[in-house]
């Protein structure tokens, strides 16, 4: 091979070989769990029972044996406002509560009968 043929594929391979940059490391996106929003999701009370809230339908259950409290359904009246209608399976009743989203993380309710609790979203 000819000395200016072989300077020629040498430049052209040093010519090459300097477009080739070392990589970083690339960082894995970190999944971001979208902001809850409306009541959908578990919630707790004071004592610890949970009540969950998933395409319309209610129910609360105990956290120690996952014992089933009540059930029912719920209707969004307003992007704050929720209306409840639940069986009581402990005392065989039923009855209406009327919640307002009041956070992202805290829900008040008041029963058809006046008594009022607040509720907490569950991490």
């Amino acid at each position: 091979m000819k000395p200016i043929a072989v300077l020629g594929l040498l430049a052209a391979a040093a010519a090459l070989a300097s477009c080739q940059t070392e990589r970083a490391p690339r960082e894995m996106p970190t999944a971001h769990r979208p902001a809850p929003t409306g009541v959908e999701g578990a919630w707790v009370d004071p004592n610890g029972i949970v009540s969950t809230f998933a395409a319309g339908t209610f129910t609360t259950r105990t956290t120690d044996t996952n014992q089933l409290l009540a059930s029912g359904t719920y209707i969004n009246t307003s992007p704050t406002l929720v209306e409840i209608n639940m069986t009581s399976l402990v005392r065989n009743t039923q009855s209406k509560v009327n919640c307002a989203l009041v956070s992202q993380q805290q829900l008040n309710c008041t029963t058809s009968a006046g008594a009022q609790f607040s509720l907490a979203r569950r991490a």
